[in-house]
């Protein structure tokens, strides 16, 4: 067994479903047959033999298979696979889809009829499922290597043992990580619950080089989980590597910083949390000003004190929202119109136009210490975390100059109205 997330999903799926078709059976539904003839010499009379349609039963049913619980994982870890076309051909598809998950829902269509093959009574042994599984991970890996990496998570916690994020990429307790490397899961002290960030795929033959992979998928599950929640999630300062089942070997990965709260994750939010990751990954830009903001929000993240994170804060604000340059003094009101209501603008526009005026004298290092600075900082990187979020969920337009803009001249209309 060369991918044991996949051996996982495919058994998991295969099991749910040989109940669901031995209920099936058991209540009265019929499995179709047809006549075969054995053949036999010219002398001979010919033999026949029924011999059941299995694949026709579960074609009937899979509608109902596809509703099950681990319908979803065993798609997921199969459409992480890069061979499933050589696979569909050998097992006699014509036409094999050219969408990733429609082609995993034919695979694995063709991997529970194998499995099942010439049987009636849809009884799961595991020299079945043996068969099955090997046949298709021959395929699904000719000329690949696995490879694994784990990196510990501080500042967050779950209640379930796993969240599958898609694309081998997964959110584990490490309890419940078989075979994660013993450094990764030790308790920590700052850390009740130790999490790990589990990435698993296929590497060819010139591919990119797996740490490289690694750090750029580990680097945006962090910015997103960051924009999620406020609790200063970060990576640990080493992660662990393994290339088809070999030994653990450890490489740098973060910068370490301290997470300043937990975030936790119960079963009921998990959807939710997956949904946002997705849509934050698919949407962030590569390049431009959202883009460099994104890059000064994780500084700001990554920083020991508030006063070194200020800088940071203050740089992607002016790059959404004050593009004219720092002299002209429109950051204050413009970040307040996004992030405060009417009724408190004012007062947001002072704390923001103190909190710039606090920038020089951290320079000339005469700014107050960082606890004073602590909470007026975090509320700063709040606003920033919401325009952030807001822009690549959808909610605000990338131009957040122009919206500021336009509702602070509505405000003014409306003030000049009441006068």
């Amino acid at each position: 067994m060369r991918n044991r997330q996949l051996h996982e999903a495919l058994a998991a799926f295969a099991e749910e479903a040989a109940f669901h078709l031995a209920s099936d059976t058991a209540d009265g539904a019929e499995v179709p047959f047809e006549v075969v003839e054995l053949g036999g010499g010219r002398r001979e009379s010919p033999l026949y033999c029924y011999r059941p349609l299995t694949a026709s039963f579960i074609d009937e049913r899979l509608s109902i298979l596809g509703r099950l619980p681990s319908f979803l994982p065993a798609v997921h870890a199969l459409a992480a696979c890069g061979g499933i076309d050589a696979y569909l051909v050998a097992r006699g598809e014509a036409r094999v889809p050219q969408q990733p998950r429609a082609r995993a829902e034919v695979a694995l269509r063709h991997f529970l009829t194998r499995a099942f093959e010439d049987c009636t009574d849809f009884e799961l042994s595991p020299d079945r499922l043996a068969r099955a599984y090997e046949e298709l991970e021959g395929m699904v890996m000719e000329g690949r290597a696995l490879t694994e990496v784990v990196a510990p998570i501080m500042g967050l916690a779950l209640t379930s043992d796993e969240i599958a994020l898609g694309d081998g990429l997964s959110l584990v307790r490490a309890d419940a990580c078989e075979g994660a490397p013993a450094d990764a899961i030790r308790d920590r002290e700052d850390d009740h619950q130790v999490v790990l960030a589990r990435l698993t795929w296929e590497a060819a033959p010139g591919d990119e080089a797996p740490l490289r992979h690694a750090q750029v998928r580990l680097r945006r599950l962090l910015t997103a989980l960051r924009l999620y929640d406020a609790a200063g999630i970060v990576l640990a300062r080493t992660a662990w590597t393994r290339t088809g089942g070999g030994g653990w070997q450890p490489f740098a990965i973060g910068a370490g910083a301290a997470s300043r709260g937990v975030c936790v994750i119960p079963s009921q939010q998990e959807d939710e949390l997956r949904a946002f990751l997705s849509l934050v990954t698919r949407r962030t830009p590569r390049s431009g000003e959202l883009a460099w903001a994104l890059s000064r929000f994780e500084l700001a993240n990554d920083r020991a004190r508030p006063s070194e994170a200020l800088t940071d804060v203050l740089l992607a604000l002016r790059a959404l929202l004050e593009p004219e340059g720092a002299q002209t003094g429109r950051l204050a009101g413009r970040v307040a119109a996004l992030c405060a209501i009417p009724e408190q603008r004012a007062q947001a526009t002072e704390r923001i136009a103190h909190l710039v005026a606090l920038e020089r004298a951290v320079v000339a290092g005469v700014a107050p210490e960082d606890s004073a600075l602590e909470s007026l900082v975090d509320e700063l990187t709040g606003w920033l975390r919401a325009l952030l979020r807001d822009v690549l969920c959808g909610h605000l337009d990338s131009d957040l100059r122009a919206v500021a803009d336009e509702i602070l001249a509505e405000e003014d209309q409306r003030q000049r109205t009441i006068v």
